[in-house]
């Protein structure tokens, strides 16, 4: 037993759960890939000061939930919470906004972090998928996520799965219905903190979870209700195009999710079999993040989906993924000659591009055989001197028992032709 463990609320992926993992993030990626998404990669930290403006100072994300430390030369650093941020920095730090072609629209995978109370689906590491459309705004822009967003969770074989939507007015609408929501909360019985959130924030107690704050919360005013006309007219886009692709979603007058940078069209995936950790994924349009974090005026939407999450909720609909095996052919050596000549058909195996896996350690047939099996191949290849000698090798299939010899030099192309 080793004298370290995971740090608390971490997990390791470890196969064969892993191929879970990777499979659920390949089903993601494949329509952003095919919708002229390119893949983005930043750095695990960043400036403090990144997140505090972009995600906002007054979320529990920034107050109570970021890794912030300071390096030894000063520097003020924080493990980044969540991807969009990330993105729009080094979006605006490589000019890509310049180069002409708007939106500029990338989609990246990786962990992120944030120190919370550990429970099943709420992890302070944790993986995302997530996709950035920036520097266009178009109501076909923020579908076309929802859209593909859909598409990868039906992919996999999700169906439980619920779309809410609404919208967050902008810069001519919202100040007015935040004074009308101030208004309205100052009369409610709420302790200190959420009371400095309402000066603050107040949209963020619409998202208090706490069944003292939501039961106070009937007749609040809604947002919908301010809404500008363009902001309507926007939004009555969004949903005439989802609905002509037939993807159902669900109006949520309350829906504002946790980060201070959205604007207009909001949206949240949850699925019902999660319990309380029921939303997989989520985003909407962030059209001021840009100047916020020193950069120009570019209207922008994008959303992040969790891995784990996704991946407890094909569990809890009983889900399989067709997973490809680890392991089409295991090469049982007996013998030292036997070694020699199967490593490298192993090696030849592989550089067609079958999955092909070797006994190691000098084992006897009867635990090479107990690893093949447990290697999931469909097909073993046995060898000793006899065999050898004769220019042949035995060429099991796992599953029917049936074994074949074959000629040396004809491996390869029998294999490819029993693999397809």
């Amino acid at each position: 037993m080793s004298t370290f463990k995971a740090p608390k609320g971490t997990y390791d992926l470890i196969p064969p759960d892993s191929a879970k993992y990777l499979a659920v993030r390949e089903a993601i990626a494949a329509p952003l890939r095919n919708s002229g998404y390119g893949y983005i990669e930043t750095p695990g930290f960043e400036n403090v000061e990144l997140f505090a403006r972009g995600v906002g100072e007054s979320t529990d994300i920034v107050t109570k939930e970021m890794y912030a430390f300071e390096t030894k030369g000063g520097d003020k650093l924080a493990l980044r919470p969540e991807g969009t941020a990330s993105v729009l920095r080094a979006a605006l730090e490589a000019n890509l906004h310049k180069a002409g072609n708007l939106p500029v629209k990338l989609w990246y995978s990786g962990s992120y972090y944030r120190y919370e109370r550990p429970q099943k689906g709420r992890y302070r590491h944790f993986s995302q998928v997530g996709a950035e459309a920036i520097g266009a705004e178009d109501p076909a822009l923020d579908a076309e996520l929802i859209i593909l967003a859909d598409q990868a969770y039906r992919s996999l074989g999700l169906s439980n799965f619920r779309i809410l939507l609404n919208s967050l007015g902008d810069k001519e609408c919202r100040p007015v219905y935040r004074a009308a929501l101030q208004d309205f909360l100052r009369g409610l019985d709420l302790d200190e903190d959420t009371r400095t959130r309402i000066d603050i924030n107040p949209l963020r107690v619409l998202d208090d979870k706490r069944e003292s704050v939501q039961k106070q919360l009937t007749g609040v005013p809604l947002l919908r209700d301010y809404l500008c006309d363009g902001c309507k007219a926007y939004h009555e886009e969004v949903r005439a195009l989802l609905e002509a692709q037939g993807v159902a979603f669900e109006d949520d007058a309350k829906l504002v999710r946790g980060l201070d940078y959205y604007t207009r069209t909001t949206f949240e995936f949850v699925h019902d079999g999660l319990g309380s950790q029921s939303a997989v994924g989520g985003g909407g349009r962030y059209d001021g993040l840009s100047e916020m974090i020193g950069g120009p005026a570019l209207p922008s939407v994008g959303w992040a989906l969790g891995v784990d999450r996704t991946v407890l909720a094909l569990e809890a609909e009983g889900v399989e993924l067709q997973l490809p095996s680890a392991t089409s052919v295991f090469a049982v050596p007996l013998g030292e000659e036997a070694r020699r000549v199967l490593f490298a058909k192993v090696s030849e195996l592989r550089k067609v591009g079958i999955a092909a896996d070797f006994s190691y350690g000098h084992k006897g047939l009867k635990a090479a055989m107990k690893a093949a099996n447990r290697s999931g191949a469909r097909f073993t290849l046995v060898a000793g001197e006899r065999d050898l000698a004769d220019g042949v090798v035995q060429l099991k299939e796992m599953e029917s028992g049936e074994q074949t010899a074959i000629a040396v030099n004809e491996i390869v192309a029998e294999l490819e032709s029993r693999l397809g």
